[in-house]
């Protein structure tokens, strides 16, 4: 039996199979752009915005500053300490509150989401504490004939019925060409006509009204000029002056309808407890 020369030897393949695939030259491979690197981590940052740790302090604090100046309402008539701190909080802890919810509701636009949020986040969470407010005082004053009113906000549940309706108008303050300078008018307004009603605390609410659309129109390069240091400093002696420290009565105060200084309550502000 003949055989091959080769015998059962597998014939080689062709060359070009062997040859080991050519490397990319580096020359090839484009450098990084810094620039180009950097707008795309400004736009993952913006795309997903982190929590900013200024505004969750800040809100912390003035939560802590409404609960405090509260606990200090039954023990201030005998210590003027107590009573000068509880008006020095009462100048500023409420119209801050009240700038940062302004900010917060920029985007706010009465989309059916948002409107449903607003319903299910703030008018039912006022509607229950309403209800439950005055069951307790129908409780507590056995016989009295209290009525069940979701129009009369009893306590703290007026800033749930006044940041329910700032933020409905909201999207009206920003087709105003000048919001500000037309809130702070009303608010004026609203401060010399005792007659307006109490449904809602209208009259309050129309008192605060500033505050909420000077929310509005801050942007946050506003909030980064109040981090820096020379804007801490000055925040001394102005402070110093709106405490009004010859007058004994802070100016926040004053022009909320104070009239008659040695008047028991007449000094509170319109988010103190006297304007209940």
């Amino acid at each position: 039996m003949l055989h091959a020369p080769q015998g059962y030897r597998r014939a080689p393949g062709p060359q070009a199979a062997r040859q080991p695939a050519a490397r990319a030259s580096p020359a090839a491979v484009p450098d990084p752009d810094p620039t180009a690197a950097a707008a795309a981590s400004a736009s993952a940052s913006a795309a997903d915005p982190g929590r900013d740790p200024f505004f969750d302090n800040a809100k912390y604090l003035a939560i802590v500053l409404v609960a405090v100046a509260h606990a200090w309402e039954p023990v201030m008539e005998g210590s003027r300490a107590t009573r000068a701190l509880y008006l020095v909080v009462y100048t500023f802890h409420m119209p801050a509150f009240i700038v940062i919810s302004g900010y917060f509701s920029r985007s706010y636009s009465g989309r059916p989401h948002q409107v449903r949020r607003l319903l299910t986040g703030i008018a039912l969470p006022y509607a229950v504490f309403e209800l439950v407010y005055s069951l307790q005082r129908r409780w507590l004053d056995k016989g009295s004939d209290q009525p069940i009113s979701l129009l009369d906000p009893f306590y703290l549940t007026w800033f749930l019925a006044a940041l329910f309706v700032w933020r409905l108008t909201a999207p009206l303050w920003r087709q105003i060409r000048r919001p500000l300078p037309v809130a702070i008018v009303i608010a004026a307004l609203a401060a010399v006509s005792p007659g307006i009603g109490e449904d809602l605390n209208l009259q309050r609410v129309l008192q605060f009204l500033p505050f909420f659309v000077l929310g509005l129109v801050l942007r946050p390069e506003h909030f980064h000029l109040v981090r820096r240091r020379e804007a801490r400093v000055l925040a001394v002696p102005l402070s110093r002056r709106c405490w009004g420290s010859r007058t004994g009565w802070p100016p926040m105060c004053r022009w909320a309808g104070s009239t008659a200084p040695t008047a028991p309550r007449s000094w509170e502000c319109p988010g103190g407890p006297g304007c209940r």
